[in-house]
């Protein structure tokens, strides 16, 4: 079997953790560490020297299109985040949480006691 999982009990041989590219050898038999999320795979060195060109190859070809899709991701947000601070602006509920007020509203303006009464009797 060539896949095998964290705390998996293993015989001996190379073990790689392609995620990380954790290297665990194994001299007789053992455990391989982690949890059973953690994935290893059973490769002699060799295998994973060979490979390494073409895995080289692989990312140097694709690059262009990470660059490109990296650009396109940075120009969406800029444009994203002006529209919604825009949207956010206009849907203001007048609400400063670094002010308080703890005497009553800041534009109430104190009245005297005469005046407010006149006010109420109109009113009623």
């Amino acid at each position: 079997m060539l896949r095998h999982n964290g705390g998996e009990r293993v015989g001996k041989g190379t073990y790689w953790n392609l995620t990380n590219g954790e290297r665990i050898d194994i001299m007789d038999e053992g455990t391989l560490p982690g949890d059973r999320k953690r994935t290893f795979y059973r490769m002699p060195a060799s295998a994973i020297i060979v490979a390494a060109p073409a895995l080289g190859l692989l990312y140097a070809a694709f690059l262009p299109f990470i660059g490109i899709a990296m650009l396109l991701k940075l120009v969406a947000r800029k444009i994203g985040g002006g529209v919604m601070e825009t949207v956010q602006s206009s849907v203001s509920f007048a609400w400063r949480p670094s002010e308080s007020y703890l005497s009553g509203r800041k534009n109430r303006a104190k009245k005297d006691g005469a005046a407010v009464d006149a006010e109420e009797k109109e009113k009623s």
